[in-house]
């Protein structure tokens, strides 16, 4: 396992401490209370799903070798789904295992709330991916698939416009909260399926472009966005 793993260790270690931060977090992002707290119970009630945290016997760190019987895989350092996100290449026959960082369809999540600015590295991390030449993708979800640049293109795409949308929503609508946001960024109405999901990568979007002075964030009671 990659050693920043703290946000998987403190889930296991202390879950509802962790489950009441993502709820603070949604209730300054201007989530109505009450959904909030049916969300809430219903978590309490389902559980965490989480047994202990297994240490990891070794580090996979950038560069680090596995060794298996198709021969050795290198380990390639892909923040930004989640902060402790690798992808294994294996050089010779041009195969990257990319679990969760490119997918069959092209749908980015982003971990919010552990690091300073999860898009931005999962760009980041998108330029690293590209230097590698992978021929063939096994990604964690989805198809199979050799078209990796054009899904590296694809992301990249899909990630400039959701950001120049989130400034137009902000000049249009502004001040407003990240959750009233939402259904203006994705021109759909928030669901019980979609509001964790799109709350946290707009919200991603939002400290990313405060991060390049185009939004400033006001905190308060409730936080509201602006574009500067």
């Amino acid at each position: 396992m990659h050693p920043d793993n703290g946000h998987v260790r403190r889930g296991t270690e202390d879950p509802d401490a962790a489950w009441e931060r993502r709820i603070e977090v949604a209730r300054h992002s201007g989530v109505p209370e009450e959904p909030l707290q049916a969300y809430a119970q219903a978590r309490r009630e389902s559980g965490s799903g989480l047994s202990r945290f297994v240490e990891p016997a070794r580090d996979l760190v950038a560069g680090v070798e596995v060794e298996t019987d198709l021969g050795a895989w290198t380990v390639t350092e892909t923040p930004g789904h989640a902060p402790s996100h690798v992808c294994l290449f294996q050089p010779e026959r041009r195969l990257l295992i990319s679990g969760d960082h490119l997918l069959g369809r092209v749908s980015p999540y982003f971990d919010f709330g552990h690091t300073p600015d999860p898009t931005g590295e999962f760009l980041a991390s998108l330029d690293r991916v590209e230097a590698l030449g992978a021929r063939l993708c096994l990604s964690g979800h989805g198809r199979t698939f050799t078209d990796v640049q054009a899904h590296i293109e694809a992301n990249r795409t899909l990630v400039a416009d959701r950001l120049s949308r989130v400034v137009e929503v902000l000049r249009e609508r502004g001040p407003i909260t990240a959750f009233d946001a939402v259904p203006h960024v994705y021109g759909e109405r928030v669901t019980a399926v979609t509001a964790a999901w799109w709350l946290t990568e707009t919200l991603s979007y939002l400290t990313h472009l405060e991060g390049l002075g185009r939004v400033e964030h006001h905190v308060g009671e409730t936080d509201t966005w602006v574009s500067v």
